[in-house]
């Protein structure tokens, strides 16, 4: 399986753009979350590139792109344009199937909620990352409705994000990935997930270090001012049940900005893709197959 690579500019940044299988006409985009860079789909990718043209970019701050030094440039708005400029490089002509994990799934809610891209993209996978509007809506709504069970909810995803506080700090995090905190992200995934043989990435302390303004520039604004953010496109969502980030409370009001929603819960943690990658891998291309087929929607669906 031969990997081809290169180099495309937004916004005056090199962003790096990976892609197998490029004669296939079927496109799908994988989007990576926080503190990874592209290679953490690389087990995904062996699975889906012998079918499917597969894509997956390093995002800005990340990986080999290049990283903006100012907080506003992580802004999602901007994300939203290193999108649109690897669409146009790698299939300016037919919509692609997108996938996002973590902060790749929360700027992919950005993208499929815009009506620029309803042309652009057939189906959108999400794992492990809400639409950041959306727990603004999810939280004013539970603290509207003060019962017991919704402010427990509140409480417990709190818990689950106590990292997004010490993310603004300007000095703490930064200063934890550049004492080390990279060579030992492997003993962390496997203490969280239980995942074995896990090397850091070559850009881990980057990746780290410099996506913590990912949260800076965006989770207070979208959180205490949401926006309405709808669509109408095909929505899978993987929900993981042991999830140590984001609990699957977050997404049970999906379908009012989602109608046309797939959901499945699975029994694994926040980096499924790497813990199950061939699960991952199935339930993508299960979805692609099921959109590319052309069969007629009939209301939500749940995983088999």
């Amino acid at each position: 399986m031969t990997e081809n690579s290169q180099f495309i500019k937004n916004e005056g940044l090199r962003l790096h753009v990976r892609e197998w299988n490029k004669n296939d006409d079927t496109t799908i985009v994988l989007v990576h979350g926080y503190p990874d860079c592209s290679h953490i789909w690389d087990t995904t990718i062996t699975e889906l590139a012998t079918r499917f043209h597969v894509v997956a970019y390093d995002v800005r701050g990340a990986g080999k792109s290049d990283a903006p030094h100012r907080t506003k440039d992580y802004a999602l708005e901007h994300l939203t344009t290193d999108f649109r400029a690897v669409l146009d490089a790698v299939s300016p002509e037919k919509p692609v199937h997108l996938v996002g994990h973590d902060w790749g799934s929360i700027q992919s809610w950005e993208f499929v909620t815009n009506p620029d891209f309803q042309e652009r993209i057939k189906s959108y996978t999400s794992i492990s990352g809400p639409s950041l509007d959306h727990v603004g809506f999810w939280f004013k709504q539970n603290l509207k409705s003060a019962k017991p069970a919704d402010i427990k909810d509140i409480a417990k995803q709190a818990a689950h994000s106590w990292y997004i506080a010490a993310f603004h700090l300007p000095i703490v995090a930064p200063a934890l990935w550049k004492s080390g905190l990279d060579k030992l992200w492997p003993h962390v995934l496997q203490h969280l997930e239980g995942i074995e043989d896990c090397s850091p990435s070559a850009s881990q302390k980057k990746n780290g270090a410099t996506g913590v303004r990912l949260y800076r520039a965006n989770v207070i604004p979208r959180i205490l001012s949401p926006q309405e953010k709808n669509t109408q496109l095909p929505v899978q969502l993987l929900v993981p049940k042991g999830d140590s980030f984001v609990t699957p409370t977050l997404f049970d009001n999906l379908l009012q900005w989602a109608p046309r929603l797939w959901r499945e819960d699975i029994d694994a943690g926040h980096w499924i893709q790497v813990s199950h990658p061939e699960v991952v891998a199935n339930r993508i291309a299960r979805f692609v197959d099921f959109i590319e087929s052309g069969e007629a929607w009939t209301g939500v669906k749940k995983g088999d």
